[in-house]
């Protein structure tokens, strides 16, 4: 389970631990899946002040303070581009943040770089036993995680989640998961676990495509508000179940958390800080 927070009073996406404590004990305590907490997050400090130096920074926060069993590690910079759905959205935003965020993001990018990596790898994989979703958004990515391997930074199996649609990186045709998959089979042979994730209306049939080439698949609001041509998702859990339904029509086992966590070596739930 991926999460993200949002502060309670407006949902301006936050970095803030005191808002990850008031549910990452809740979901533990409900159920037994892994959960992954992301250190992608722009914070509400560096988005005020137009501070990137802060971003990073706060970025970890939460991931350092609750070392939980995976988090995401992004492998390159990546430039946001959300001000292009801004005209698309107008009439759905609520919170004066909103329309800024999608104004400032065309000049905002996302820093991951080999000293920001260095850092992740070793805050909190070599010190804290936290395993990685290494998310790539272009071929060049995973180059990235070739090279910060060949370091010694971070070791096999890889979780690889290779992602399409998002503006900044590749998009959403078949030839690039072929393309993305047959690099990494070059770069990693059977030292890795594929993923894809897609953005929009492409979140379901690449995830199926993935699933049918042997990958694993992941899927929810982060990346797509839709649950069917013109109809909305309510709720994440509505996504799932259709992924899960596909996926058993096409007789493709889904592995338990446990099951997960043994293919990942995580750390396991009970070594978690929250």
């Amino acid at each position: 389970v991926h999460l993200h927070a949002r502060d309670p009073i407006d949902g301006f996406p936050t970095t803030d631990p005191d808002v990850y404590a008031q549910f990452l004990p809740r979901i533990k305590q409900q159920c037994d899946a892994i959960i992954n907490i992301t250190t992608g997050q722009p914070s509400r400090r560096a988005f005020d002040s137009g501070d990137n130096s802060t971003a990073f920074e706060d970025r970890m926060a939460a991931p350092l303070e609750f070392s939980p069993e995976v988090t995401s590690f992004n492998m390159g910079s990546l430039n946001l581009g959300l001000f292009a759905l801004k005209d698309k959205f107008k009439d759905k935003i609520i919170h004066d943040w909103e329309r800024r965020f999608f104004e400032e993001t065309k000049g905002v990018t996302l820093i991951n770089n080999f000293e920001t990596m260095e850092f992740t790898a070793r805050e909190l994989g070599d010190k804290r036993g936290v395993k990685f979703e290494f998310e790539c958004f272009d071929i060049g990515h995973l180059h990235a995680l070739k090279f910060i391997a060949d370091q010694g930074w971070v070791k096999p199996p890889f979780f690889i989640q290779t992602i399409f649609g998002f503006v900044g990186g590749l998009g959403t045709s078949p030839k690039h998961v072929m393309h993305m998959k047959q690099t990494a089979d070059d770069l990693f042979g059977d030292d890795y676990y594929w993923s894809v994730l897609a953005a929009g209306k492409a979140q379901i049939p690449l995830t199926t495509m993935a699933a049918v080439m042997g990958g694993n698949v992941r899927v929810g609001m982060e990346d797509s508000l839709w649950y069917a041509p013109g109809e909305l998702a309510k709720t994440n859990a509505q996504q799932v179940g259709k992924i899960k339904r596909i996926l058993e029509e096409l007789s493709i086992e889904v592995a338990s958390p446990d099951e997960a966590r043994a293919m990942l070596g995580t750390k396991g739930v009970d070594n978690v800080n929250f």
